[in-house]
């Protein structure tokens, strides 16, 4: 689809002559950092076009508690240091920072579908996320698991995996947000095969990882222990990489997670795949923290996001980090130019 202000495929013209990827920023929880951090991206140190979702109030209120000196423009005008595009979307009531309100809950979720709506339709090149409060959406009466879950209902993708990546470090997980007591009967042979077939597929495609090799760790302590500490690894998991390996991807496992995330053992492949949320995180997060960035594999638009959570302690205070979103806005535009065929 072509717009006015940005052409095909969410690509619009820079001032150097060559074109930019026009990136979708949602601000998220109103109440957190996320307006913080978006107002950052002002510096313009990032090769895109940034547009800001959010209520434009809130932001220059936000603005003026920082004491940063910014000037909210209309998406298409013109981009220079010190300027940031927003396009508004308006709360339901003000917001106090670090004070959850409910009624605001809708706001959150009109960032979402206008960012989707604007990838799906050409407007945008991808959608950055800030962080948002599962529970006050809930409390609500909206249910959200949480930005991957949303992402693939509303797109009618029947398999996602979410990945994070920083500190030299990929890993991708095969269940996500649910209690740990459940994890064990979420994972099922179709469902293990399908995620390892979306994120070989992703890193091949995404990444440019001709033949990805991916660690995939075991279930339970020592991969199971030959069966004595949980037979998921013999019943489920080894079938499965068995089946995968004989159609020749490369898949090392079930391995033991205490030892899969060791230098040696890593620089065996290009991804990890851990079996529950807590199993792989912590380690990517001790790694990179800051700096990570999450990104959903499988949808058919791009999307990535920052590794932490609202932080409503942090929120108005200017002591708030933004290079996790500077380095998710990065990897978006990067994937996006490798999508589209725009000169890396």
């Amino acid at each position: 689809m072509k717009t006015a202000e940005t052409g095909a495929r969410g690509v619009a013209p820079s001032s150097a002559g060559g074109p930019l990827p026009v990136i979708a920023v949602t601000s998220g929880e109103p109440a957190g950092i996320g307006p913080d951090l978006c107002l950052a991206l002002e510096r313009g140190e990032v090769a895109a076009r940034v547009v800001v979702l959010g209520d434009r109030q809130l932001l220059e209120q936000r603005a003026a508690a920082l004491g940063i000196e910014v000037r909210l423009s209309e998406p298409g005008s013109a981009s220079r240091p010190g300027m940031l595009a927003v396009e508004h979307v308006a709360l339901a009531v003000p917001s106090v920072p670090g004070v959850l309100e409910p009624r605001n809950a809708p706001y959150v979720i009109a960032q979402l579908e206008r960012a989707l709506e604007g990838c799906v339709r050409g407007k945008f090149a991808a959608m950055v996320t800030a962080p948002v409060h599962k529970a006050v959406i809930n409390d609500a009466g909206i249910a959200f698991t949480g930005h991957t879950e949303f992402l693939a209902e509303r797109t009618g993708t029947p398999r996602v995996v979410m990945m994070l990546a920083g500190g030299g470090l990929r890993v991708a997980l095969a269940t996500t947000h649910m209690a740990v007591k459940d994890v064990p009967g979420a994972l099922t042979r179709q469902g293990l095969e399908a995620t390892i077939r979306v994120l070989a597929a992703e890193l091949r495609r995404r990444f440019g990882v001709e033949s990805p090799r991916i660690l995939v760790a075991g279930l339970n302590p020592h991969a199971g222990e030959g069966g004595h500490f949980g037979r998921e690894e013999i019943e489920l998991i080894a079938p499965v990489l068995e089946k995968l390996r004989a159609e020749g991807l490369r898949l090392a496992g079930p391995l033991p997670a205490d030892t899969l995330f060791t230098p040696e053992v890593l620089s065996q492949g290009d991804c990890v795949l851990a079996m529950y949320h807590d199993q792989g995180l912590p380690v990517l997060k001790y790694a990179s923290f800051g700096r990570g960035i999450n990104i959903t594999l499988g949808l058919p638009i791009i999307r990535t996001s920052v590794d932490h959570g609202t932080a409503l302690d942090l929120a108005g205070t200017g002591k708030a980090d933004a290079g996790s979103l500077l380095e998710a806005v990065r990897a978006a535009a990067e994937l996006s130019r490798a999508a589209t065929g725009v000169p890396r």
